[in-house]
């Protein structure tokens, strides 16, 4: 390992420190990829004193950890919206809501992917007599997946803070 000096070694903790704290934010944020800047931010934190408080065990927990937290995201919302029978243009309309939700405040962030997924199975399916009643039910189960994922990502993203913080300070 190359030796750090200690005018990068704070830079590195800055960073990491700073990655960690996004990373966190990004676990309930769709835009940020929440665990990974959680485990890179880690990773830099490590880095700054090379190794020698959190060991690279630990940072191959957290990446295991950062790998099971983009997984699960990924399978709560598909599998919540397939299950409703989701469509492609379901899928994109919950995605455009809720990218437009982080723009738009807290209330917004909650419930465009809902208004988003509806809109895009209700456009799916124009063609049918009965409409809204499936495009509600995707447009929930989408937004129940959403939900359950930031949860989770949640879960895990505080765990890998907390994991760090106790590999750091034991």
């Amino acid at each position: 390992m190359p030796e750090v000096d200690s005018g990068s070694s704070q830079l590195w903790w800055v960073l990491g420190l700073a990655m960690m704290g996004l990373g966190v934010l990004g676990t309930v944020l769709p835009v940020l990829p929440g665990t990974v800047l959680v485990f890179f931010g880690a990773l830099a934190a490590a880095w700054a004193d090379d190794f020698a408080r959190v060991s690279g065990w630990t940072i191959a927990v957290l990446a295991v950890l950062a790998v099971i937290g983009t997984l699960a995201d990924e399978a709560a919302v598909l599998l919540g919206a397939k299950r409703a029978g989701a469509s492609r243009p379901a899928m994109i309309g919950a995605a455009i809501g809720t990218v437009l939700g982080i723009f738009a405040g807290l209330w917004a962030l909650i419930f465009l992917p809902l208004a988003g997924a509806m809109a895009g199975e209700a456009w799916a399916r124009r063609r049918e007599s009965q409409v809204m009643g499936p495009a509600s039910r995707v447009g929930l189960a989408t937004w129940v997946g959403l939900l359950v994922a930031a949860v989770v990502k949640l879960a895990i993203g505080l765990t890998m803070v907390g994991i760090f913080a106790l590999a750091y300070w034991r």
